[in-house]
């Protein structure tokens, strides 16, 4: 019994620890590849702000345009948009 107990303290935190790092090491590996394919896309969140739980203020570059628009649970609702010639000037 107490061998079974010495082989549950040392592997359980080992078990978590690999868990752990695997999903450390997927994160950091994950976040350099959208960078790399901002260019290929027509859509592109240029920023988030949440408003509450389930949902969120966005603002999604598109076509030379940003859109502000409210994000819920279960709805996408456009507030406003912005062209060319209001962004960056």
């Amino acid at each position: 019994m107490g061998e079974y107990i010495l082989r549950l303290v040392i592997l359980v935190p080992l078990v978590g620890g690999l868990a752990w790092a695997s999903l450390w090491l997927w994160k950091r590996l994950q976040l350099g590849l959208p960078a790399m394919r901002v260019q290929d896309r027509s859509v592109r969140l240029v920023d988030a702000i949440p408003l509450g739980p389930g949902s969120k203020l966005a603002v999604v570059s598109f076509d030379e345009r940003r859109l502000l628009i409210a994000v819920s649970r279960g709805q996408v609702t456009l507030l406003t948009e912005a062209g060319p010639e209001l962004i960056d000037g």
